[in-house]
């Protein structure tokens, strides 16, 4: 690809795309009972009218190779369908997340950017899959974050001349108050090598209320997971579930409203499963876990919970089983793509500045 113009953050086009503030589409995890091929997954999103894929899983055919030129035959026909794609496969800890043994991400996010680079795609999504904050044996998060950062310093030039930006997903790793410190450890700068894949649902569960995570972290985003979920209370303390894209507790309007105001495209891939997952606030070891955690933000929380609570008692929302997604997946990805395509055209210009606070 040397030579070739730079592509934007989030196209894969061979002709110039229309400009438009969000395009909606899925995220490939979304559908993984379904059993799709990468080109099914496309002709799947074109005929629901989604505008995209961020590929994090694949699901290849008996004879299919995942090489250059079937990446290359990838992004030709998503180009001709007018849809963006991004990637996945990259990571951040350098540690197994189960053994919490030293990994080498080096050759990892190689092959990941080498790929992306195949589908002429800028956004690789990084995810490591830690659960720290729930567990004894992992090591402590300011320790993760230190060889976070030397990794990272490491792979800035690779990253850079593959022309890929390594988005690293807000997920139940680590919270923004510590990736902001993760980027000043990098020095790094938004629009750089690294940068954030927005995940609203999952900042509830790291205990970050979905609105106010997303100022914290704005600049610095390149891609979203459009995941909704709600929040209600448990024996434990608090308990976080997926609910249908529109259905849950992220308010998805303000949340977008700040993403206008960066002045370029974010894709939107709808992503949504099964499963809740605890949240044991009333144990005062976890809850140490989140020293950045305010009164004033755990409080929105709380409400946020009451009215999750609220509306699980109305049956207006519920967790789902994992079990229960195979028969749900595809009802639900379809109606979570016209739910957020309804609630961009509601979104039609930036948030005034006097209410960004």
């Amino acid at each position: 690809m040397a030579g070739s113009p730079a592509p934007s953050y989030n196209h894969v086009v061979t002709t110039e795309p229309k400009h438009e503030a969000f395009r909606v589409g899925i995220d490939s995890y979304s559908l993984g009972p379904l059993q799709l091929s990468p080109f099914e997954l496309l002709d799947w999103v074109e005929r629901h009218g989604g505008d995209g894929v961020q590929f994090t899983e694949l699901n290849l055919k008996e004879g299919q190779r995942l090489d250059e030129a079937f990446l290359k035959d990838l992004a030709q026909y998503a180009a001709e369908r007018g849809l963006y794609l991004e990637w996945g496969g990259a990571e951040h800890i350098p540690r197994d997340a189960t053994s919490w043994r030293p990994k080498d991400l080096v050759p990892i996010n190689r092959r990941a950017g080498e790929q992306a680079r195949a589908l002429r795609t800028r956004i690789v999504r990084s995810c490591s899959g830690g659960l720290m904050r729930w567990s004894d044996d992992a090591p402590p998060t300011e320790a993760l974050l230190r060889e976070m950062a030397r990794a990272l310093k490491a792979q800035r030039s690779m990253l850079t001349d593959l022309n890929v930006v390594l988005a690293i997903e807000l997920h139940f790793e680590f919270t923004t108050f510590e990736l902001l410190r993760l980027f000043e450890m990098c020095e790094a700068e938004p629009g750089g090598y690294l940068g954030i894949c927005l995940d609203p649902m999952n900042l509830l569960t790291m205990l970050e209320d979905p609105v106010r995570g997303t100022e914290r972290i704005l600049p610095w985003v390149v891609a979203v997971h459009a995941k909704d979920g709600g929040l209600r209370f448990a024996d434990e303390g608090l308990e976080s579930f997926t609910a249908e894209a529109g259905t849950g507790l992220v308010d998805f309007v303000a949340i977008l409203a700040r993403l206008a105001a960066l002045g370029r495209t974010v894709n939107l891939s709808v992503e949504d499963h099964g499963g809740s997952f605890p949240i044991p606030v009333f144990d005062p070891a976890f809850l140490s876990r989140f020293p950045d955690l305010t009164t004033a933000e755990f409080s929105r929380l709380v409400r946020l919970a009451r009215e999750g609570q609220e509306r699980v008692d109305l049956g207006q929302i519920a967790p789902l089983e994992r079990s229960a997604w195979p028969q749900r997946c595809e009802a639900r990805v379809r109606n979570g793509i016209v739910s957020i395509k309804r609630i961009v055209a509601a979104t039609s210009s930036p948030l005034p500045a006097a209410e960004r606070t």
